[in-house]
């Protein structure tokens, strides 16, 4: 029911996502109306709700009055058995109310959101968080990265994912206090084998595919986000005005359109729609509230395979042998941070 087009591009999605998975069963959470237009799909449950979280609705409304929402219901469908959930819904709605229903992992005081970025390396760069923390703790992002290594280790099969803290510069001496006690922590939990810490990266390093992950808070991570978006729209704006120019301008333009095309899709967003809510008790993807049909069936396609790989069995894994083991051996207040205080 959610995003900016609703059953338009979700039921759509969901035929296309079926087809190319014979073995996957969707669960259609919706208005009975809406409902009508999925009566003839295969391998679907549907699931009647009353209530619609808008994109405008406030958190509180959500959370509080809308209780047979058909957000809340299919989270609801999530805690009682079913292996993951998409959403193209309100973002902070869902967070707040994934939140409620489901917790968050033991060691994990907030939920991060996680997507990927295309780099030259001919693949992709995850990002977190990008919009669900905009004032982070030093603590808060070694979870980030704890979070984002076990991502990166189910879905895309790396045992040792690179991580990397976003400042303004490689030295450790740089950044915020906040980032200065960040980068410690990270360093000690490498040290102690937990995850495999890079160092600090410059957002260019997150398109060149410096590292495997990249950690910041969601104010400089939704900001990176939307940059990224805009630069692809634009891109997609500059070819189509190619061809209106002159004939000269439309030959230069048609010659290049074959590597012009490639990039393009190289750089699409959304052939990396489907953001993860991490460090919740369940596996919650959301959608971009614009999306097309093609998008929102990559979000499908995503969360399908992280359940597929058990993402959330290897999240709580890795947390059991990092923040619940770790914190003994991680550095104290810096001397900085102290002085600060």
């Amino acid at each position: 029911m959610g995003g900016d087009h609703g059953v338009e591009v979700t039921l759509p999605a969901c035929r296309a996502f079926l087809d190319k998975h014979p073995q996957a069963e969707l669960v259609l959470v919706g208005t009975a109306a809406a409902l009508q237009g999925a009566a003839a799909m295969p391998r679907c449950t549907r699931v009647v709700a009353t209530e619609v979280v808008t994109m405008d609705d406030p958190v509180e409304v959500a959370l509080r009055k809308k209780r047979d929402s058909s957000m809340r219901v299919a989270l609801q469908q999530l805690k009682e058995g079913a292996h993951a959930c998409v959403s193209a819904g309100n973002t902070g709605a869902l967070m707040a109310v994934a939140r409620y229903l489901l917790k968050t992992l033991d060691g994990i005081e907030r939920p991060a959101i996680a997507s990927v970025m295309p780099n030259r390396r001919d693949g992709y760069t995850t990002v977190l968080d990008l919009g669900a923390n905009v004032d982070c703790t030093p603590e808060h992002l070694l979870q980030f990265a704890v979070l984002g290594s076990a991502l990166v280790s189910a879905v895309n099969g790396k045992d040792e994912p690179t991580v990397g803290l976003l400042n303004i510069g490689e030295e450790a001496i740089k950044g915020s206090e906040v980032i200065k006690r960040a980068g410690e922590l990270l360093r000690a939990a490498a040290a102690a084998g937990h995850i495999n810490f890079h160092g600090n990266v410059e957002g260019n390093d997150i398109f060149k595919g410096t590292v495997d992950i990249v950690v910041c808070d969601g104010f400089v991570g939704n900001v990176l986000l939307k940059t990224s978006e805009g630069l692809a729209s634009m891109l997609s704006d500059f070819i189509k005005q190619e061809f209106t120019r002159s004939p000269l301008d439309k030959l230069a333009a048609l010659v290049a359109l074959p590597v012009l095309k490639r990039f393009k899709h190289r750089v699409d967003p959304r052939r990396y729609n489907g953001a993860a809510l991490l460090g919740l008790r369940g596996l919650v993807f959301k959608s971009h509230g614009s999306a097309d049909a093609y998008a929102f069936e990559q979000a499908l396609t995503r969360a399908y395979d992280a359940a597929r790989n058990r993402l959330l069995d290897r999240v709580q894994d890795r947390i059991g042998d990092t923040l619940q083991a770790a914190p003994a051996a991680l550095p104290g207040p810096s001397a900085a941070s102290e002085q600060a205080a």
